[in-house]
């Protein structure tokens, strides 16, 4: 079995109950260092997950990408996202919610990239901010 097929089965024996690792060795040496260790959160979730966030990288967090990937709604998409926030302990998104507020000084970058202002205006813009 392959490394991922193995973390694979790992996860399905386990049920995705809690694990601790007590002993992990480097592959190309013979180092090994022995404790107990935890999973990163992402190698706890399902292969599926993994992929489902892997997809959402791939397409710089297009949901309407992942609709076409996956021939899902835009619901589905926003749903299966926040079950893995909830699961990573991350923040959850509201389903209504619009784009967030930009700071003021991204503001300010953004009309320097497009050059909007110079340089020594930006730079003055940005001194000036609270």
């Amino acid at each position: 079995m392959s490394g991922s097929q193995d973390w694979q089965e790992l996860t399905r024996l386990t049920g995705g109950r809690d694990l601790v690792i007590e002993r992990v060795r480097l592959a190309d040496s013979d180092i090994r260092i022995e404790g107990p260790f935890e999973l990163p959160p992402l190698a706890k979730l399902t292969a599926e997950e993994q992929i489902f966030i892997a997809a959402f990288i791939q397409s710089h967090g297009s949901i309407k990408q992942m609709e076409q990937y996956f021939g899902i709604s835009y619901p589905t998409v926003k749903n299966r996202l926040n079950r893995l926030c909830e699961k990573l302990h991350v923040m959850q998104v509201p389903m209504d919610a619009g784009p967030a507020e930009r700071p003021p000084s991204q503001e300010i970058l953004d009309r320097l990239e497009q050059g909007q202002i110079s340089p020594e205006e930006a730079a003055q813009a940005l001194e000036r901010l609270p």
